[in-house]
């Protein structure tokens, strides 16, 4: 087993953690740099990266930013691998395997199917999309842990019950960790926790709502961020470039930070100029 692997099994035996989720090496690294223990994927992160929407990622795209962030870190790295870019299950098997391949200490699977009429895949499909997961995991001895997903609450059917339902499901499928977002009371996070148990969940937290001592005592195990990073670097860039084209002024520019720090961020083999 990649020591990684074992290393992430271990971070979700007890306590709770937080699982940023970078986009890039650089974004990844400074992530490593500030101590995060783990880091993850982020699908629109990367997208947003790369000039497309979120959900316009294909399988060898994400693949190749999988291998990518897994050689640039020495930290665990989770995978973000939407719907497994595939429909039925051999599909999913196939591209987790290959998943699995890059260097990867985790891998997500949501139920989100894209279409607008039937945002979710059928129950009984979803939950052989997840053994199917499981199976392929098992068969590359790689111990790689699997994170099964349901979005109804990001994708238009915010139903708890039936969210737990399927986590449930998941869980009794091989998922390894659960994973609701869009949950953002205390009552439902503890609602599932309870569902799940022994089970880790993991909660998304991509503004204000609640701390990481608050999820911690509510017994969640691990908090990810999703694009949040991503969005909120968005955010300075945006506000800079607009004032500039239409404004002509540069005073959002001078809140940035300084060159040397960011240099420093990066270590004593970065360029040291002010370009």
């Amino acid at each position: 087993m990649n020591p990684r692997v074992g290393e992430f099994r271990r971070l979700h035996d007890a306590g709770c953690f937080v699982l940023p989720n970078p986009w890039d090496i650089g974004s990844a690294r400074i992530l490593v740099g500030l101590g995060f223990k783990a880091v993850a994927t982020t699908s629109a992160g990367l997208a947003w990266s790369l000039g497309r929407r979120d959900n316009e990622i294909s399988v060898e795209l994400s693949l190749s930013h999988l291998r990518t962030l897994a050689a640039a870190v020495e930290v665990p790295v989770n995978a973000d691998f939407e719907d497994g870019f595939a429909r039925d299950p051999l599909g999913v098997a196939a591209n987790v395997w290959a998943a699995v391949e890059t260097g990867i200490a985790g891998v997500s699977i949501e139920d989100s199917s894209g279409d607008q009429a039937a945002p979710l895949y059928d129950f009984a499909l979803a939950v052989e999309r997840i053994k199917a997961a499981r199976k392929a995991i098992d068969d590359s001895r790689s111990g790689v842990l699997l994170t099964g997903r349901s979005e109804g609450f990001i994708a238009g059917r915010p139903d708890l019950a039936e969210t737990i339902r399927r986590l449930v499901a998941y869980a009794e499928a091989g998922a390894d960790c659960l994973y609701a977002p869009g949950v953002r009371t205390m009552s439902d996070i503890s609602a599932i926790v309870s569902a799940v148990a022994p089970k880790s969940v993991n909660v998304l937290v991509g503004t204000d709502f609640t701390t990481v001592a608050q999820l911690a005592e509510a017994g969640v195990r691990r908090i990810s961020v999703g694009g949040a990073l991503a969005r909120a670097a968005w955010t300075g860039f945006l506000s800079a470039a607009r004032e500039i084209a239409t404004g002509g002024t540069f005073s959002a520019l001078a809140r940035s930070v300084p060159v040397p720090e960011m240099n420093k961020l990066f270590g004593p083999a970065g360029r040291h100029d002010q370009s």
